[in-house]
């Protein structure tokens, strides 16, 4: 992990021979790590009330399949409240494989400043993707084997920050499954990283103590049902970390 990777939201530097940066990238503040993501909300209350706790990022599911999804109409007044209620916390909308005639519905002025790739995208799928797009991406990756892990690699330079979930079968994320931390043992790509998968506050000091990744993202380890978040564990997660950033 390089030494002073961007905070949420912003480009990383481009790798020789890569795209250009998206125009106006978002500034994102310059918060200590481990950085917040809590993702899956589906409720503008609820979304005032996560940001207003502090977190840096918040996530809304593009994914029609999913239980957490949220409709194009009714996303931008959801992004709306969290932005009222905390100014400096990133909008990061998930989605996977997009088909280039949905991309319209997916760049700058709906009330995200970041577009995270869920599918099976490639990392020359990912530069098409961040230039067209003018927003800046993170990659999320399943991962099951050290094979997944060394791929992770090939996204350096593209995109703009990694997140890493469990591989479950014909599920996509917010399954709860933890990817077992020894695998991520030294793992330490070249540009930020999130980690997933059952991000609960309990286990919040023996992740950073171990593994350090630069955020933790989420979802179901804080809910009473999905897109339904509990906002007294969503509380303790954030005091969790802020343990953390402390130390």
């Amino acid at each position: 992990m390089s030494n002073q990777p961007p905070a949420p939201g912003q480009p990383a530097s481009p790798a020789p021979n890569q795209l250009p940066e998206p125009p106006n990238p978002p500034q994102a503040p310059q918060a200590p790590r481990p950085w917040l993501k809590i993702c899956g909300l589906r409720q503008n209350d609820q979304a005032a009330a996560v940001a207003a706790l502090g977190v840096q990022a918040l996530g809304v599911i593009a994914v029609t399949r999913s239980p957490r999804w949220l409709a194009p109409a009714q996303r931008p007044a959801l992004f709306a409240a969290m932005a009222a209620a905390n100014p400096a916390c990133q909008g990061v909308l998930v989605v996977a494989d997009p088909l280039d005639d949905e991309l319209d519905c997916l760049g700058e002025g709906r009330g995200h400043q970041v577009v995270q790739l869920h599918g099976q995208e490639s990392p020359q799928r990912c530069a098409e993707l961040r230039q067209r797009l003018g927003l800046p991406l993170w990659k999320a990756l399943r991962i099951r084997t050290a094979a997944d892990l060394e791929r992770a690699r090939a996204f350096e330079g593209v995109v703009d920050g990694l997140l890493l979930d469990a591989w479950v079968p014909d599920q996509l994320g917010g399954t709860g499954q933890a990817i077992p931390i020894e695998r991520l043992a030294g793992f330490r790509p070249g540009l930020p990283w999130w980690l997933a998968g059952g991000i609960a506050p309990e286990r919040v000091a023996t992740i950073w103590e171990r593994i350090q990744p630069d955020g933790l993202d989420a979802s179901s380890a804080v809910e009473r049902a999905p897109g339904d978040k509990n906002l007294n564990r969503v509380a303790e997660l954030v005091r969790a970390v802020e343990a953390c950033r402390q130390e």
